[in-house]
């Protein structure tokens, strides 16, 4: 990006915006340098799939998995193995007039200095996703989920999105066992 950013400089042109996937699940950006190189040379980080493709929402759980038609599913084990982050994600949004799950997720986005566009199905969502504006998390809360991400190995940032392509929906009774 340095040397993208510096040839189009050259030429009198300004690199504006990067997008990438950033999420409480995949922190490459941030592991990287990626999203420090951002800051730095003033491009703006626009992440897309803050919540992790619906995963940060708080809507599934192992007893509540998700299932996607055409796409990858995720297993109940790693959905029990994210719980004890969805919790804290509730805990957090208590202490800020019962937001979400997903507005806490999409608020330490714009926390980490990125411009997240999450991605919304229906009307009620779009309506959700506003809700993660007017309001900031505070540094404690932001290194808690930041921490939480780091020490849990299920968890860390830059391995966690790999385990959403590859987990296969495995409960039992599933037509998927």
């Amino acid at each position: 990006m340095r040397r993208a950013h510096a040839v189009l400089i050259k030429r009198g042109l300004l690199l504006s915006s990067n997008q990438v996937e950033y999420s409480l699940l995949d922190r490459r950006v941030e592991k990287n340098g990626l999203l420090a190189q951002c800051h730095e040379l003033g491009i703006t980080c626009i992440a897309y799939s803050p919540i992790a493709k619906g995963v940060l929402s708080g809507k599934y759980s192992s007893r509540h998995p998700l299932i996607w038609a055409a796409q990858p599913q995720i297993s109940w084990k790693y959905l029990n193995q994210i719980e004890p982050l969805i919790q804290l994600l509730q805990e957090i949004g208590q202490s800020h007039d019962d937001k979400t799950p997903a507005q806490v997720a999409i608020n330490w986005v714009i926390c980490k200095g990125a411009l997240p566009i999450p991605g919304v199905k229906t009307l009620q969502q779009a309506l959700e996703n506003l809700g993660a504006l007017g309001w900031r998390l505070s540094e404690d809360e932001v290194a808690a989920l930041d921490h939480m991400t780091d020490q849990n190995p299920s968890l860390r940032g830059n391995h966690a999105h790999h385990r959403i392509r590859r987990h296969t929906f495995q409960s039992p009774g599933s037509p998927f066992h």
